[in-house]
């Protein structure tokens, strides 16, 4: 399977390259993919056969860059800059106030109300999900319900908790 991997691979190597590139407008990054994507599929076909490896390779790029530019726009997001290094120096204690302390329990509050608020379903699969690490086929065999029906349990459930949460924020 390893030869026709390569040659698969090979084949496919500048339309992968190309998807890669259209999603994380950078080169280096798009050669960081598709080597990833190549690594995912020789793994999977040491556990067992692709049925269309060409679409596998495709697939797994398109989730890598995703997941990629996802990751950038986290570290952007929360990364410190050197001026913002400098105001943090000149912080007096990192031990939160009395005030953030309150502010932090209040939330905490809410966001077990939330949970507490969800039907018992969509509360077992955001726990399974988020506390216990599951994934959603998993939970889905584990309740005896379908993947949608976890997938729109989570939505549920994620959208109940960012609206409680959100209430609490603006009251």
């Amino acid at each position: 399977m390893s030869a026709i991997l390569n040659a698969i691979y090979l084949d496919h190597r500048r339309s992968l390259l190309s998807r890669a590139l259209k999603i994380v407008r950078d080169v280096q990054a798009a050669e960081d993919v598709i080597q990833e994507s190549y690594l995912r599929a020789h793994r999977a076909a040491e556990r067992g056969p692709i049925d269309n490896v060409g679409a596998f390779l495709h697939r797994t790029v398109q989730n890598l860059a995703l997941d990629h530019v996802r990751r950038r726009r986290t570290q952007e997001r929360f990364e410190v800059s050197p001026g913002d290094a400098m105001e943090s120096i000149q912080v007096a204690s990192e031990t939160p106030s009395a005030e953030e302390h309150l502010l932090h329990r209040e939330r905490l509050e809410r966001f077990r109300g939330a949970i507490d608020a969800l039907p018992e379903r969509a509360r077992r699969v955001w726990v399974l999900n988020r506390v216990e690490g599951w994934s959603y086929p998993r939970i889905a065999e584990h309740l005896g319900v379908s993947r949608g029906t976890v997938f729109n349990d989570m939505k549920l459930a994620m959208g109940h908790m960012a609206d409680a949460l959100a209430r609490g924020e603006r009251g």
